[in-house]
């Protein structure tokens, strides 16, 4: 990953077009060890997730190129890289594992560095009213699925401010059913990206988030069934 890391550190500093253009054949290497990562990892993955067999790169991975139109940020280009592994792919509204490189942030980073991440980022409503009934109807489950994921904490920076709608206050896990997003996330070190195991300990600590997961998708199934 060492390539990756390089190239993106570098392109934090030099957000533009030419210096992108001059630098055109780093970001091919980089882009290529990443893809190759990505393809291991999916393989990873699937060896003990197995809903997530037979994706690609592509199905788990986004353009470096940033999208500026409605943005105040006009900087052409994502100082980041990540592979999202779900079912169905990064676009088929499951939760899934994802590997985030971003070696620099500013205030205008969401991500800070380094991440590992596991769940649902910005569900449907009809998803997210059957994960909050999954919740409450097995808060203890999902309460052990994270405290499985040892070394990720539960986000819950997107929430509501009072509770949402056919939930009264002072049930149990309420503050969860608050949630907007739902995902463990894990923020990983310099060293830990640059190690020479990367694979082989990354794979070690989405293991543990596959309960979580599992429990996410079961939910993510019953809206889909809801929907037909």
């Amino acid at each position: 990953m060492e390539q990756v890391v390089e190239f993106l550190t570098l392109l934090h500093e030099n957000n533009d077009k030419a210096w992108f253009d001059a630098h055109k054949e780093m970001y091919k290497r980089a882009l290529s060890r990443f893809e190759e990562f990505a393809a291991k990892l999916i393989d990873g993955i699937a060896a003990f997730d197995p809903s997530v067999r037979g994706l690609t790169v592509r199905d788990c991975t986004w353009r470096i190129y940033r999208d500026t139109r409605f943005s105040p940020d006009k900087t052409p280009y994502k100082t980041h890289m990540g592979v999202f592994v779900a079912p169905h792919g990064k676009r088929g509204g499951y939760a899934g594992y994802y590997f985030h490189v971003e070696p620099a942030w500013d205030e205008r980073s969401w991500s800070q560095g380094h991440q590992l991440t596991t769940g649902l980022y910005c569900p449907g409503p009809e998803v997210l009213r059957s994960v909050r009934e999954e919740i409450a109807d097995n808060g203890a489950e999902f309460e052990a699925s994270i405290r499985e994921a040892e070394g990720f904490v539960l986000d819950e920076s997107n929430k509501l401010k009072r509770m949402p709608r056919g939930y009264a206050p002072g049930v149990p896990h309420e503050e969860w059913l608050k949630l907007k997003d739902i995902y463990v996330t894990r923020r990983v070190s310099a060293d830990f990206m640059l190690d020479r195991n990367l694979l082989e300990n990354t794979l070690h600590e989405f293991r543990k988030t596959k309960h979580f997961a599992d429990l996410l998708n079961r939910a993510v199934r019953f809206a889909c069934e809801e929907m037909r």
